[in-house]
């Protein structure tokens, strides 16, 4: 029995065989993904929440061109990393390796950022 498959018995014991949601498990140090993709989504939708934030930031600060654009790269990419090696501690070969879980929904947070990043900018900046 591996490691992985004694850590999903172990909770499933401890809380009783009821199921958590994926929400809670995003938040749970070291948690037990029975799904590969329900851990994708949680990834994919944090970008998505560093995005908007980040945009906002962005926005209000009047920060401009490509070192904005840099800065949420190395920021976005960076805390992802971080959540997934260090606080979840996922193997990251299952997911196809560490490049796959750190490209995971990149364009579409990057879409978003920008959007918020110009709206905000624009709102608040424009003369």
């Amino acid at each position: 029995m591996t490691s992985n498959q004694k850590r999903k018995e172990e909770l499933h014991v401890s809380n009783g065989g009821v199921k958590q949601s994926a929400w809670s498990k995003a938040i749970s140090c070291k948690a037990v993904w029975d799904e590969k993709d329900e851990f994708l989504d949680v990834v994919y939708w944090f970008r998505q929440i560093i995005a908007i934030i980040l945009g906002l930031i962005w926005g209000v600060v009047p920060l401009k061109g490509f070192l904005g654009i840099a800065i949420f790269c190395v920021i976005n990419a960076g805390v992802l990393y971080v959540y997934f090696s260090s606080f979840q501690q996922v193997d990251e070969e299952e997911y196809g390796g560490t490049w796959e879980l750190t490209k995971e929904g990149f364009m579409t947070s990057f879409a978003l950022f920008l959007v918020v990043w110009i709206i905000f900018y624009t709102a608040l900046h424009y003369e």
